[in-house]
């Protein structure tokens, strides 16, 4: 089961962009205390970035009359950060900065009783790709010989990612049985902490966003080699993709914000048009360059079809690598 750019920018197409707001309902509604802007991974990762400089943005284009107040959930694989909107006492003041734990994790924790259906869809802002790193002294510098380096180990191999049956490990759990790998993975609690681990060679490679390795690769630590986007990314041209190695899989991070259960219809619409100004802004269009992120804008009807897709890839995904 593949989830590709082209799917995701095909289930948007026909929609209308998420940035268009009620702008009639949600100027009759403002937030009144300050908003919980729930972080669904640790600190340093790719979600805990773009929140921040979500929250930069609109802090710097005075886009709300009450604060955005960013908290890391990321426990038990973003299950803190579901049970917590889930659970809201006040669902209008109540967000969360999302990546693809939004699916697994309901998925494999059903224990939770965690729906994504009854979340409030706010915001797309784009969706992240994945690149295999490994560490500079390795002595590594291509796909094939980081194949024979982990077969030759028999095991031994280590590397890290974010939590078990998550993103990391999905597309770790897929490139070893592709090519037959016996990895060692060790979770970690997000992917700032995934990339310090490899910096410190506690570890020998990862699947970490762009922008989580992005300061370790500009200088000169980490070593890209592959990426499991649908096309070579203009920030690493020279490196090859999954896809042209012959296997047919691609991986993307969704980066989206999303509301508690219970939101009202003129708080969401708020919302929406407070992000969608973000996301116009040439701040954002700038990150979404800097970062390697492609755009992917919907509209609310569009994002539910959008997440019933993602559980029943996910669902399979999940059920092929045996988590």
């Amino acid at each position: 089961m593949k989830l590709t750019k082209r799917v995701f920018l095909a289930l948007a197409a026909s929609s209308t962009i998420a940035t268009l707001p009620m702008t009639a309902v949600a100027q009759d509604w403002e937030p009144r205390r300050p908003i919980d802007f729930t972080i669904m991974a640790g600190p340093g990762g790719g979600a805990d970035q773009i929140a921040r400089f979500i929250q930069s943005v609109v802090e710097a284009g005075d886009l709300t009359n009450r604060p955005l107040i960013p908290t890391n959930r990321g426990g038990g694989s973003g299950a803190e950060s579901l049970l917590h909107l889930k659970d809201a006492r006040d669902p209008d003041h109540t967000l969360m900065v999302t990546l693809n734990s939004f699916y697994t994790t309901p998925i494999r924790q059903e224990g939770l009783g965690v729906d994504i259906e009854t979340f409030t869809p706010i915001t797309m802002m784009g969706v992240d790709p994945f690149v295999l790193w490994v560490h500079k002294d390795s002595g590594i510098t291509t796909f094939e010989e980081f194949v024979a380096k982990v077969q030759e180990m028999n095991g031994d191999y280590v590397m890290g990612g974010t939590g078990t049956g998550q993103e990391d490990s999905i597309v770790i759990a897929y490139m070893s049985s592709a090519y037959g790998l016996d990895i060692n993975y060790i979770p970690f609690d997000g992917g700032g902490a995934v990339a310090a681990a490899l910096a410190g060679q506690q570890i020998m490679a990862t699947v970490n966003n762009p922008a989580e390795a992005k300061g370790f690769y500009e200088s000169g630590d980490f070593l890209p080699i592959l990426s499991f986007s649908d096309e070579r990314m203009d920030a690493f041209p020279d490196v090859p993709t999954l896809k042209e190695k012959g296997q047919d899989f691609s991986y993307y991070n969704q980066r989206a914000i999303v509301g508690a259960p219970g939101m009202t219809p003129e708080a969401a619409a708020y919302y929406r048009e407070v992000f969608g100004q973000v996301y116009d802004s040439e701040q954002w269009q700038n990150y979404l360059v800097s970062e390697s992120l492609s755009p992917l804008p919907m509209d609310e009807a569009t994002t539910r079809a959008y997440w019933s897709t993602q559980v029943a890839n996910h669902r399979q995904l999940l059920a092929d690598i045996g988590n």
